[in-house]
């Protein structure tokens, strides 16, 4: 699983690894900053296809550390094609417009790997091998959770646990 590293500075700059090995921007384009955090996550599993292992250094010297999977690739069958094999798509979600300040919500009692709704519905996680479950939320979703609590609801287990955002 590749393990990326994200170092901010107080200021927002940004300097981001991957597996130690330094990822950069596009040549000629402005270093990484806060705001790019998104962007990148999203870049990377669409590359590697894969979870990563996500370690977050705030300059406080606070560190968050998270699996981030990448999103599920979705068919989309036309209807002249019935019988031919559908193109996969993969729908990327929008990148926020304000910075990423991830929140998190956990749960227990899932079955290992089902796929967990998260309600306000704005995404899908997987139940860990030992039946956790969690999410990440940006604080435009969480917003929108007025209560300040949010539900996991197991889709194969009918497990239903209400978190409180941290």
């Amino acid at each position: 699983m590749p393990v990326v590293e994200f170092t901010i500075t107080a200021d927002g700059a940004m300097t981001v690894t991957v597996d130690g090995r330094p990822y950069l921007p596009e040549p000629f384009a402005p270093g990484w900053r806060r705001e790019a955090f998104p962007t990148i996550l999203d870049a990377l599993t669409a590359q590697y296809r894969s979870p990563l292992r996500v370690q977050v250094h705030e300059a406080d010297g606070s560190t968050f550390t998270d699996i981030i999977t990448p999103p599920r690739e979705r068919t989309t069958p036309k209807p002249w094609e019935a019988s031919a094999p559908a193109p996969v798509a993969v729908v990327s979600p929008p990148v926020p417009a304000a910075q990423p300040v991830l929140h998190q919500v956990a749960g227990a009692g899932f079955v290992a790997g089902e796929d967990v709704a998260v309600a306000i519905i704005h995404a899908h996680t997987d139940a860990s091998s030992d039946g956790t479950a969690r999410t990440l939320l940006t604080a435009e979703q969480t917003a929108l959770a007025v209560t300040g609590e949010v539900i996991l609801l197991g889709r194969i287990s009918g497990t239903l646990t209400v978190g409180r955002i941290q």
